[in-house]
C-alpha cells in the first residue's frame, strides 16, 4: 500500500505558506508592540498578502504537484496548475483589497477592535482560502475549507460587546458547522465506497462501485457538495448572508462576499469535475436547480430592500451577492451537460474575476460613505455626485458592471459568457430563468445608480478620503475599466487547465 509522500515542492506551496507565516509573525509581534505602534501590523499584513500574490509569478512556467503518493505520481494532494493559480490570485487579491479597507476601518474604530487578533485571523483565513483550489484530495479540501471559515467566524463577531455582531457570528457559525458536518458524512460515504480520498482515484473507482453500494455513493456525492454550496451562499444555505454582512465589519463583509465565494465555487468545481464526472447525472440537475433558485431568491431579496432602512445598502449588496452566486453556479451545472466542460468551467472563473473586482469596489465605496453615515442606508447615497463626483462615478460604474450594462463592458461580457455556456449545454430553461433575473437586477442596480446623481437633500459636504481607501477604490476602478476595454483578456486568463 502506498503511504509515504514525496519531498515537498516549497515553491509550489509558497503563496498560502507565506500568508500563514505572516499571520504568525503578526500575532507574535502584537505581544511586543505598544498601542501607538500597532498600526504597523496592518501594513505588514498588506505587504505579506502582496508578496504572497507575487509568489504566483514563478509558478506560471508549468504545472507543479507535491505531496504525491510514492506509488502513484498522479495521486497528489497539492497541485499548482492554471486553475489553482487563477483562483489563488483572486483569493489573495481579494484579501489584499479587504486588508486595505481594514487599515482605515481599524483606525476609525479607535482601539475598539483588537488589531493583532484581527490581522492574524484575516491572514489565516486567506491562507486557507488560497490552499483550497490547490487541494486534490477530500481531506485537504475539507481542512482548507475549515481553515478559511473558522477565522471568518471570529472576524464577524470581533466587535466586543456589539450584540448585532455577536448574533451574526453565531448564525454564521452554526449554519456553517451544520453544512460541514453534512459534507464530512458525504466524504465518509465516498471513502467507504472507493477506499481513497484522492480526487483522481475517486473518479476512476466510483465508476465501478458494486451495485449494492451505488445508492451510498450517490448519497455521498450529494452530501459532499453541501459544504461548498454553503460557502457560495446558494439557496437554501444562504440565510446567514444578510445578517452576517450587516453585523460584520464592512471590510470583512467585502472579504466574505468575494473570497468566501471563491472558496465555495472552486471546491464545487474540483469535487464535481475531477472527482465525480461519472455522476454528472446526479450533481448536474441538482446544481442547475440550485442556480435557478439562488439567483431568483437573491435578486428578489435585493429588490425588496427599502432605501430608508438602516444598513439597506449593505443588505442590498448581500442579497445581490446571493443572486450573483446563482450566476456563478450556472456554468458549473452546465459542465455536466456540455461537450466542452473546460469552457464551461472557464466561464465561472471569468465571471468570478469580474465579480471580485467590481464587488470589492462597491464595498470600498460603501466603507467610505459609512464614515459619515454609519447606518449606511441607500438613501444616504443620494447626491453623492455633488459631494464627491469621482467616487459617485466610480460607484455608478461598479453598479453598471454588476448589472451588465455599458459602460460596464466587463459585466456584460461575463454575463454573455455564462449565457453562452448554458446555451451550449442545452439548458434552455436555465437560460430563460437567468434572463429574467438579469432584468430584475437591472431595476435595483439602476435605481441605486440614479440616486447618486439626484440633488442632495441638505447642503453637500465634502470629506477626506484616507489613502488606503483611495488605493482600494482606485485599484478596483482601474481594473474594471481596463478589463472593460479588453474583456477577452479575462476569458483567456481564466482558462482552467483542469483536464
Amino acid at each position: 500500500m502506498s503511504s509515504l509522500v514525496q519531498s515537498v515542492d516549497w515553491l509550489a506551496i509558497a503563496p498560502p505558506t507565506l500568508a500563514a507565516v505572516v499571520a504568525l509573525v503578526v500575532l507574535v509581534a502584537d505581544l511586543f508592540l505598544g498601542e501607538a505602534r500597532k498600526a504597523v501590523l496592518g501594513w505588514v499584513s498588506v505587504a505579506g498578502l502582496a508578496a504572497s500574490a507575487l509568489l504566483l509569478l514563478p509558478l506560471l512556467d508549468g504545472d507543479r504537484a507535491t505531496f504525491c503518493l510514492t506509488g502513484d505520481a498522479d495521486a497528489c494532494s497539492y497541485v499548482a496548475d492554471r486553475f489553482t493559480l487563477v483562483v489563488q490570485l483572486l483569493v489573495l487579491g481579494g484579501a489584499l483589497l479587504a486588508a486595505l479597507l481594514s487599515v482605515t476601518a481599524l483606525k476609525d474604530a479607535d482601539k475598539e477592535l483588537p488589531e493583532g487578533e484581527y490581522w492574524f485571523l484575516l491572514l489565516s483565513s486567506a491562507a486557507g482560502a488560497a490552499l483550497l483550489p490547490a487541494s486534490r484530495d477530500l481531506a485537504t479540501l475539507i481542512v482548507a475549507l475549515e481553515v478559511a471559515s473558522l477565522p471568518a467566524f471570529a472576524l464577524v463577531g470581533i466587535r466586543r460587546g456589539d450584540r448585532k455582531s455577536s448574533e451574526a457570528a453565531l448564525k454564521f457559525f452554526l449554519s456553517s458547522v451544520t453544512a460541514t458536518a453534512v459534507s464530512l458524512m458525504g466524504v465518509s460515504f465516498v471513502y467507504a465506497t472507493t477506499g481513497t480520498l484522492h480526487l483522481t482515484r475517486i473518479a476512476d473507482r466510483i465508476q465501478h462501485v458494486d451495485g449494492q453500494f451505488h445508492t451510498l455513493a450517490q448519497t455521498g456525492v450529494v452530501l459532499t457538495l453541501v459544504g461548498f454550496a454553503f460557502k457560495t451562499a446558494a439557496v437554501p444555505f444562504h440565510f446567514w448572508v444578510p445578517d452576517t454582512y450587516v453585523g460584520a465589519p464592512l471590510p470583512i463583509a467585502a472579504y466574505l462576499s468575494v473570497v468566501g465565494k471563491a472558496v465555495g465555487f472552486s471546491g464545487l468545481i474540483l469535487v464535481t469535475v475531477i472527482a465525480f464526472p461519472s455522476y454528472a447525472d446526479v450533481w448536474g440537475p441538482a446544481l442547475a436547480a440550485l442556480a435557478a433558485l439562488t439567483m431568483t431568491v437573491g435578486n428578489v431579496g435585493a429588490l425588496r430592500q427599502r432605501s430608508t432602512r438602516a444598513y439597506s445598502a449593505v443588505r442590498l449588496l448581500a442579497w445581490s451577492s446571493v443572486g450573483q452566486a446563482g450566476y456563478l453556479l450556472v456554468p458549473i451545472a452546465s459542465a455536466a451537460y456540455s461537450k466542452d466542460a473546460q469552457k464551461a468551467i472557464g466561464s465561472t472563473v471569468a465571471y468570478a474575476l469580474m465579480y471580485a473586482a467590481v464587488n470589492l469596489g462597491a464595498f470600498a465605496v460603501a466603507a467610505l460613505v459609512a464614515r459619515t453615515s454609519p447606518l449606511n442606508r441607500i438613501s444616504d447615497y443620494r447626491g453623492l455626485y455633488a459631494r464627491n463626483p469621482l467616487t459617485a462615478l466610480v460607484l455608478g460604474f461598479f453598479l453598471l458592471c454588476l448589472a451588465g450594462l455599458p459602460p460596464g463592458i466587463i459585466g456584460l461580457f461575463a454575463k454573455v459568457t455564462v449565457f453562452s455556456a448554458v446555451v451550449d449545454a442545452g439548458l434552455g430553461w436555465l437560460a430563460v430563468v437567468m434572463a429574467v433575473n438579469v432584468v430584475i437586477a437591472l431595476f435595483y442596480y439602476l435605481q441605486w445608480t440614479t440616486l447618486l446623481f439626484r440633488a442632495p437633500e441638505g447642503e453637500p459636504g465634502t470629506h477626506r478620503v484616507p489613502a488606503p481607501l483611495t488605493a482600494a477604490i482606485a485599484l478596483t476602478a482601474v481594473l474594471g475599466v481596463a478589463l472593460s476595454g479588453a474583456p477577452q483578456l479575462i476569458l483567456r486568463f481564466s482558462e482552467t487547465g483542469l483536464f
